[in-house]
């Protein structure tokens, strides 16, 4: 059995324990949050939030792309949210590489210049304070007055605010 065929048996567990039920596909806290794919974030837990209150966002980075402004637009003009919470965190893996530098690993390996941006940092609080300016300066999302900024320390497990 490898790892994946052991997470689907820890599913029917999980699914068995819960049995049927329906939420509603709208968050019922109208909250999006955009955070990191770090795995040492669970997002639910840190903030106390259960299954159906918010939707979560993550990337590399926590970083508002295109993709993030497509999915917010999409979670306030159809699903109902109305508040963004973004969350970076310390010992940031985007922090330990630079774009230069990966944009050429992965055209050196693949024959092809990425497409995509690949938006290392070396500042946490500096990249929410830019963060939170895409987010506001989007015409695609209408509800950018209610958007803040924190980081999360992987060590403490504290959220600390930052401000634009």
């Amino acid at each position: 059995m490898n790892f994946i065929d052991s997470l689907l048996a820890n599913n029917q567990a999980y699914a068995g324990k819960h049995g049927a039920g329906h939420l509603p596909v709208e968050p019922s806290r109208k909250l999006a949050i955009v955070t990191c794919m770090d795995s040492r974030i669970d997002t639910f837990a840190a903030l106390g939030l259960k299954d159906g209150e918010a939707h979560i966002l993550r990337n590399a980075g926590g970083v508002i792309t295109n993709d993030v402004i497509r999915s917010l637009a999409i979670s306030q003009r159809k699903l109902g949210t109305r508040e963004v919470m973004l969350i970076h965190h310390t010992d940031c893996g985007m922090q330990k590489i630079t774009d230069d530098s990966f944009r050429a690993e992965l055209q050196r390996d693949t024959g092809t210049a990425p497409a995509f941006a690949i938006e290392s940092f070396s500042d946490v609080d500096a990249d929410v304070r830019q963060s939170i300016l895409r987010v506001r300066r989007s015409e695609f999302v209408p509800y950018r007055d209610a958007v803040r900024g924190f980081v999360y320390d992987v060590e403490s497990h504290r959220l600390r605010e930052v401000t634009a």
